[in-house]
């Protein structure tokens, strides 16, 4: 009915479309992975059961004047300004953990109150500019 070159071209059609989702599926897959997701500690309090074996990750701003530093460790509170949760951390605080500032602590739950961190991530606002650059401008 239909003709070899017209086969041939619907062959590469198919094959060329195949390729384009499997490429955007793979694509949207890989950022599904790779993006950050956090709580807040009001979702904390909100959520149903807790899974003490899975790691969650806890974001909201550095209360002020809760940062108390050891040898050892550190610890501080997370707010969202309606709830808090107390984190504990064992590692190196990143440059930008202040207090007031965002944070997202990714740890494990010891009850909804309570998180005991692996990781630190230390946010910085949208007119964050790094020293160097600031530098740079102000040269010119």
């Amino acid at each position: 009915m239909y003709g070899k070159k017209v086969k041939l071209r619907i062959l590469f059609l198919s094959l060329i479309l195949a390729v384009l989702i499997l490429t955007v599926f793979l694509v949207l897959k890989s950022l599904e992975e790779n993006v950050v997701y956090f709580i807040s500690p009001s979702e904390i309090k909100e959520l149903g059961e807790i899974d003490y074996n899975k790691k969650y990750r806890v974001g909201g701003m550095v209360k002020k004047n809760s940062v108390n530093m050891s040898a050892d460790y550190v610890k501080f509170i997370i707010t969202d300004f309606k709830s808090e949760i107390s984190v504990k951390y064992s590692g190196v605080i990143p440059n930008l953990f202040i207090e007031e500032k965002g944070v997202v602590a990714e740890g494990f739950l010891k009850d909804r109150n309570f998180l005991e961190a692996s990781k630190i991530l230390a946010k910085h606002d949208e007119n964050y500019m790094p020293p160097e650059v600031k530098e740079a401008l102000k040269e010119k």
